[in-house]
């Protein structure tokens, strides 16, 4: 991951309503939330959480699907994992320490 790309998912998630929203879709996983139901459980009007999950998009941190008449998010949880990397990648020298190797591992969807 470059710099600028790690800025724009720090900057994406250095908002409360964003961080719980890309916190409440790690928690779902693979499965998802649909944006109706995100947005209720943030207690934030749609079209609030709309241009928050746009923004959260727009720095590759979540992607989305229809399904039916939904939208459903999931977080890029790839993304994620380069982000880790990239902020942890000098740690030790650039050798990697046991200290790292957690937020090395979370997990990814197998294809």
């Amino acid at each position: 991951m470059e710099s600028e790309n790690a800025l724009a998912c720090l900057a994406a998630l250095s908002q409360q309503t964003r961080l719980d929203a890309f916190r409440q879709l790690v928690r779902a996983g693979m499965a998802g939330v649909a944006a109706g139901e995100l947005a209720r459980r943030l207690g934030v009007p749609q079209n609030t959480l709309s241009a928050h999950l746009n923004v959260l998009s727009h720095a590759g941190l979540v992607t989305s699907a229809r399904s039916g008449r939904n939208i459903v998010y999931r977080a890029d949880l790839s993304r994620l994992n380069a982000l880790l990397r990239f902020l942890v990648e000098d740690c030790c020298g650039g050798a990697g320490c046991a200290e790292t190797a957690p937020a090395l591992s979370i997990c990814e969807p197998t294809p």
